[in-house]
């Protein structure tokens, strides 16, 4: 099956598209960073939203204050969840350990 071949338009429309999904995934970790949100409400806003659903969930976790890459990796480990686990992947238990572990 080969690659279809897409024109300026779409191109531009799909790159404008994937800037706006980064922005909107840098800006849920931020609002975690500064404290806006807490994980359970990132969490949950990322359920309701399809471009949210696809932060990595060690990426969420080292956005949080105080937890940087090797708490965020023993947690994972922890809860047994993927390295490379996103927030959609998340089945209800890992969901809810990881609500417990930060309330």
């Amino acid at each position: 099956m080969s690659i279809p071949s897409l024109t300026p338009e779409q191109l531009e429309g799909a790159r404008a598209a994937a800037t706006a999904a980064r922005r909107q995934r840098a800006a849920l970790k931020e609002q975690l960073r500064s404290g806006e949100l807490t994980l359970g409400e990132a969490l949950d806003k990322a359920t309701e939203d399809e471009v949210l659903a696809h932060v990595k969930v060690i990426d969420l976790l080292k956005a949080l204050p105080r937890v940087g890459e090797k708490r965020a990796a023993r947690i994972m480990e922890k809860l047994e969840i993927a390295p490379n686990r996103r927030i959609r992947g998340l089945g209800r238990h890992q969901t809810a350990a990881l609500r417990a572990e930060f309330s």
